[in-house]
């Protein structure tokens, strides 16, 4: 069974050779660049050439060696960046990031990046930029989504890996106060919002589905619907003024191509996936099983026959940067047990790795995640 097979098998909820395995295939399935960095020089791999696919997050493309060496079965869409530039911004650790990127050191030790009017600051030895969100690419929309186009043709044609388009908002906007306020006080004013990011997205996916539906598998919507602790929108509220929308998205994929659809979600957001699984998301993904009422027992008995659980395979927030190899090895086998019986499940740890996660705590996660794959399959 190929690697793209057994992904979209295992998402149909249909017989497996064994679990299937992402690691970086999504912006929230990924690895930091520094986590990458020591884990291939662990592995006696060289380091020389560290591709960042996002600069804020500050994520390693997952080369094939890795994915090879861990079994994987997915990989990362994103055309290259058209223009690179050598980065150390402490020890030996070296990128190649966007030329456009350009980051300036300041006199406390922390590193700038200013583009298009937004300013994201990553703090000394930090792992990551805060602040803005810039666009990096040197290359306007057409040229963008034409170099994606080849891009998702090569890992087709090349590769038997599965991949998603990423990109789509999920009728939510989680981190803007006033959008989330006017939910109450102005529910007309988020309908038009809504409104008008879903023409534009249909339009968008259309291109999507026309140049890329034979070669790409999914598409990604992204939304946080959950804090630590419980729902960030009231259900009944979501229902009403976002869920109508996702459900007409969905509607349109599956209706007009074979592509799955992807939902990154963090937090605690239980109370609403019956409402995710009736919009025909197919993908959930982080699976954040450390957040409150997220118990991964009862998330796989309540809906794992219904929706793909993308992640929860590790507890990156408790086990993976601070537990021993043991623990982490104990978890993966402890959350596997409960998530791969019946299908509806790819491993992949709680959202990205960590910058100060140990290498050794990695290949611990990826090799169990391996080993307890072939076991108890239905």
């Amino acid at each position: 069974m190929t690697s793209r097979e057994r992904v979209i098998k295992s998402i149909n909820h249909q017989p497996i050779d064994r679990m299937p395995i992402d690691l970086g295939m999504h912006n929230s399935t990924g690895i930091s660049a520094f986590a990458y960095w020591n884990l291939r020089e662990h592995l006696g791999l060289s380091t020389d050439d560290i591709k960042i696919p996002d600069m804020v997050q500050f994520l390693a493309r997952v080369d094939d060696d890795i994915l090879q060496r861990f079994h994987c079965d997915c990989m990362m869409l994103q055309a290259p960046w058209s223009h690179e530039a050598k980065w150390n911004p402490r020890g030996n650790y070296k990128f190649n990031i966007p030329s456009t990127a350009q980051p300036m050191l300041r006199s406390d030790g922390s590193w700038i990046v200013e583009k298009s009017g937004q300013t994201m600051r990553m703090p000394k030895d930090g792992f990551f930029f805060d602040g803005g969100w810039p666009g990096f690419s040197d290359l306007d929309e057409t040229a963008q989504f034409q170099a994606t186009v080849a891009s998702a043709e090569r890992i087709f044609k090349e590769t038997d890996y599965f991949t998603t388009y990423i990109g789509y908002h999920a009728y939510f906007c989680c981190d803007n106060m006033d959008w989330q306020c006017n939910m109450i006080v102005d529910p007309d004013l988020i309908r038009a919002e809504n409104d008008r990011i879903h023409e534009a997205q249909i339009a968008s996916v259309s291109q999507v589905i026309d140049q890329m539906g034979g070669y790409v598998q999914a598409v990604a919507l992204n939304s946080d619907l959950g804090s630590q602790r419980g729902p960030l929108v009231n259900p009944a509220l979501y229902q009403d003024l976002c869920a109508p929308y996702v459900k007409k998205f969905c509607d349109f994929v599956h209706q007009n191509s074979d592509m799955k659809t992807f939902l990154h979600c963090c937090g605690s957001m239980k109370p609403l996936i019956p409402t995710l699984i009736d919009c025909g998301i197919d993908i959930i993904n982080p699976v954040q099983i450390s957040a409150d009422n997220m118990n991964p027992a009862d998330l796989k008995h309540e809906f794992g026959k219904d929706i793909t659980f993308w992640g929860g395979g590790c507890d990156t927030q408790n086990v993976l940067s601070t537990g021993s190899v043991d623990e982490v090895k104990q978890n993966v086998k402890d959350l596997v047990s409960v998530f791969k019986p019946d299908g509806g499940f790819v491993f992949n740890q709680v959202h990205n790795i960590m910058g100060n996660v140990p290498p050794e705590n990695i290949v611990a996660m990826l090799d169990t995640a391996y080993e307890e794959s072939f076991e108890e399959l239905d």
